[in-house]
């Protein structure tokens, strides 16, 4: 059981003893708190030029137990990660690794076509394709500049404000 001290700053400590203090008491904290916390898989998210991806790190995870969903544009994925004991019936010496259901929602910018969602589980990766909509993408127009001896193209971006 902890307990609570009260924190005097002057009392005859350095400034560096008193960030040791300070963040080692709350990286201390942390790692009692971890193994009473659920489990929350990693997640990527990255945007190319014709969709949004998404990757969840979810190693010994069945895909058959998982629940992608999207609702009002929120990206839901949940599953369950079991705890197999494969040792004969001998004990563990030590678990790090979380076990049990998970869930993590992400919402959804309106220029993604949330219907065509193409999910793929590889290697312990469960990779999510999320296309976006034609008028979401970029596209290029031409600008034609005049000149005293003809004219010139210069190419700009829709994507960026001035381009609109």
């Amino acid at each position: 059981m902890r307990t609570l001290n009260r924190w005097e700053p002057s009392r005859g400590t350095t400034l560096h003893e008193q960030f040791n203090r300070v963040f080692g008491d709350m990286l201390e904290r942390a790692g009692d708190e971890s193994n009473l916390t659920p489990w929350a898989p990693a997640v990527d998210i990255f945007e190319t030029e014709h969709e949004l991806v998404v990757k969840a790190d979810l190693p010994d995870v069945n895909p058959q137990d998982l629940d992608i969903r999207v609702e009002n544009n929120i990206l839901t994925i949940r599953g369950e990660r079991k705890f197999e004991n494969k040792t004969n019936g001998e004990d563990y010496l030590r678990v790090e690794r979380a076990y049990g259901p998970f869930s993590r929602s992400f919402s959804l910018a309106n220029s993604v076509k949330s219907d065509a969602i193409k999910a793929d589980y590889q290697n312990g990766v469960l990779t999510l394709s999320i296309p976006k909509r034609e008028e979401a993408k970029p596209k290029q127009i031409k600008v034609n500049v005049g000149t005293q001896s003809g004219s010139r193209v210069m190419a700009a971006s829709a994507g960026s404000p001035g381009a609109r």
